[in-house]
């Protein structure tokens, strides 16, 4: 279990903690006998998130979403660690690595990084175990029910005159999914099942939706890519849009 890898690990200060289990119920949402999956998690804020063909193709994904706050973060693996995914993890500095499991061949690979910690889970967590979510108050505390609510295709209703495609569908649904994990409020571009641009807990929508614009600019810019890959994306948000500006910000990017 996820507290049993825990009590397994060496002291990891709050953040961190807070951090690794924001990354593993993030990477939950994937179901390992689909897809592998990767969540790359910094100060408890996903900075990218993706499925591929193998993990090391799904961790790639994610962090080209944002490399620069991917270093000193957190990943989580929806399936068992690999040699050649723990050797591309360990190519910059990471703090923790959590996975339902890992070979021995990886283990051999993070036994040479002294300040990596890697915590294996035995598996995934249900999603829909029925437990209270938590929050300390001033003088006392918030209890409610955990958000374990999927967004599906046969939910939706779609009012637009043009009908999204089928992979414009995939990519708003995988958005959905990473959304619901990042602080409001969240503003979440995804193409391919990978997210290419994420902003997190601003007090404006619109500057969450031109941050994440600009994070994807700024990774074309460093991957020399003809055009930020907001450009075809789908965007999900935590919640409506007041005003006609963050949409405006969001299609100026190309979704």
């Amino acid at each position: 279990s996820f507290g049993d890898a825990l009590q397994s690990s060496h002291c990891i200060e709050v953040i961190k903690l807070i951090s690794t289990f924001i990354a593993f119920e993030l990477v939950c949402e994937f179901d390992p006998s689909l897809q592998p999956a990767c969540a790359i998690i910094k100060h408890a804020n996903p900075c990218g998130v993706a499925t591929g063909a193998n993990l090391k193709e799904a961790y790639k994904s994610a962090f080209n979403c944002d490399q620069t706050s991917a270093f000193g973060g957190v990943v989580a693996l929806n399936q068992i660690l690999d040699k050649s995914t723990a050797q591309e993890i360990c190519s910059i500095f990471t703090e923790v690595v959590i996975a339902p499991g890992a070979t021995a061949e990886a283990l051999e690979v993070f036994a040479k990084k002294k300040n990596l910690r890697l915590l294996t889970t035995s598996g995934l967590k249900s999603l829909r175990d029925g437990r209270k979510s938590i929050r300390h108050v001033s003088g006392g505390f918030l209890v409610q029910d955990r958000d374990t609510e999927t967004v599906l295709a046969k939910n939706l209703n779609i009012v637009t005159k043009r009908k999204p495609t089928d992979g414009e569908l995939e990519d708003m649904l995988f958005a959905w999914k990473v959304a619901k994990h990042v602080k409001s409020n969240a503003i979440v571009y995804a193409k391919n099942n990978a997210t290419v641009g994420i902003g997190a807990g601003q007090m404006s929508r619109v500057d969450s939706c031109r941050i994440a614009a600009q994070k994807s600019i700024d990774m074309a810019d460093s991957l020399s890519l003809d055009f930020p890959l907001t450009k075809g994306s789908a965007v999900a948000s935590d919640a409506f849009f007041p005003f006609s500006d963050g949409l405006m910000v969001a299609a100026e990017a190309g979704a």
